[in-house]
């Protein structure tokens, strides 16, 4: 059954469709983000440290991001006819009007792509501003003065994650200087690893305080945790930011090549089951509506071709890396252990937890990570049997690069990415 949805802006506006659920995405006891007020840097006053205003073009994207994600989380998966596929219908007010009527098939593609879901879009105009974008505006002429403005033609984005480190640190190394945008939702685990992360980086390459943009969102209400849509919406924040360079910005998204194809080692990881966070496939049509749009963005995914062991082997500071990257968060749950009175961190048996040990231990080094558990558990027992049996059977490289998603381009080097990864998960498994 499709679920249809109405999103406004504000309390006046009165659009409605019968049978829709009308949702007011400022109403905090509807859903709650930080966008407008980041939780990091010089707090309200870091979103005018931009030279110019944001585009209209990009607050639309954000706003459809955070849109979107409500729905992700208030739709539940396990009351569908599959236990999965939903079929969503989103009523959304924009501003760039025309464009987005053209870019609307890409947009729908990616998101079914994205999610594994049918997504229904209508647009319509809207034609006032909302009152933190008032706020925003008077903000910018009383602050011009008072909020040194950054120029940069670089933004990378921060999850608090090892791959995002060693992004981080080689953009630094290579003279560069990024704008750091991260994202966190509901749990502490994540945000505890980040502020972790940005003091490092701070400390160690003496990177001032408004370089940092840190945003949260949460659905107040949700149901379905499975949240596929996330990673547009970190993409969203950081694009709408960077429109307000006024000018080409690349954005960097720190993502082993392994993890971004996402190749399920078992039947139980296949399809829409396995994210596609950073898959090129999604990069790609992002990409495409990004330029649609004349936003003037590039999306560059660094280690597009690199393990998570050869990112670590090459990182441009590897005394700092190898000091530091015990701090960094890789877990897919990392506060699990909240709800049985253990530590906020790594579970040490997820599917990420493990391409972290055999990155660790392919880079020569000795793991020195805490981790809850070391697959003595149900779960545990389960995942590394299933990682046994699905590097164990016999699969053809070509074929199993394009199951997450289609690979059209440099498709030698994916498989060559492909076996390699699977080469350093192997030597991990073997040895336990």
């Amino acid at each position: 059954m499709k679920e249809s949805f109405v999103f406004t802006l504000s309390e006046h506006d009165s659009f409605q469709v019968d049978g829709s659920r009308r949702v007011n995405i400022n109403d905090s006891s509807a859903f709650q983000y930080t966008f407008w007020n980041p939780n990091a840097g010089l707090g309200k006053k870091q979103m005018y440290v931009t030279p110019l205003g944001f585009t209209d073009e990009a607050l639309d994207l954000l706003y459809i991001s955070l849109m979107v994600f409500c729905v992700d989380r208030s739709v539940s998966r396990k009351k569908q006819e599959d236990a999965w596929t939903r079929d969503v219908e989103l009523y959304i007010p924009v501003k760039a009007y025309e464009k987005w009527e053209c870019c609307k098939p890409i947009l729908v593609n990616a998101l079914n792509f994205l999610t594994g879901d049918h997504w229904t879009i209508h647009f319509r105009k809207r034609a006032t501003i909302t009152e933190d974008e008032d706020k925003y505006i008077r903000g910018r002429y009383r602050y011009r003065n008072s909020v040194r403005k950054i120029d940069t033609d670089v933004f990378c984005m921060l999850s608090g994650g090892l791959d995002s480190f060693i992004g981080v640190i080689n953009l630094l190394k290579d003279g560069k200087n990024p704008i750091f945008v991260s994202h966190y939702g509901g749990g502490k685990g994540v945000k505890k690893f980040q502020d972790i992360v940005v003091s490092l980086l701070k400390d160690q390459y003496s990177i001032v305080p408004e370089r940092f943009f840190r945003f949260y969102a949460a659905s107040q209400d949700g149901v379905e945790d499975t949240t596929r849509s996330r990673s547009l919406m970190f993409f969203a924040h950081a694009i709408a930011i960077a429109s307000g360079m006024g000018h080409h910005v690349d954005l960097y998204v720190p993502e082993n090549g392994v993890i971004s194809l996402n190749i399920p080692l078992t039947v139980m990881r296949l399809g829409s089951l396995s994210t596609r966070t950073t898959h090129p496939y999604f990069m790609k049509m992002l990409q495409n509506l990004l330029t649609e749009l004349d936003i003037e963005i590039s999306l560059v995914n660094p280690f597009q071709m690199k393990t998570k062991g050869e990112m670590m082997k090459t990182c441009k500071d590897l005394d700092f890396l190898n000091t530091h990257y015990k701090e960094t968060l890789s877990c897919s749950h990392p506060d699990q252990g909240r709800w049985t009175g253990e530590a906020v961190g790594h579970c040490g048996e997820c599917l990420p937890c493990t391409i972290r040990k055999a990155a660790i231990k392919a880079a020569g080094l000795d793991d020195v990570t805490t981790y809850r558990h070391l697959y003595e558990t149900k779960t545990g027992v389960e995942a590394l049997s299933s990682y046994k049996l699905g590097l164990t059977t016999q699969k053809d490289s070509h074929a199993a690069i394009q199951m997450s998603g289609p690979i059209t381009e440099h498709i030698d080097d994916y498989v060559s990415l492909y076996e390699r990864g699977v080469k350093e998960l192997k030597n991990l498994i073997n040895s336990l």
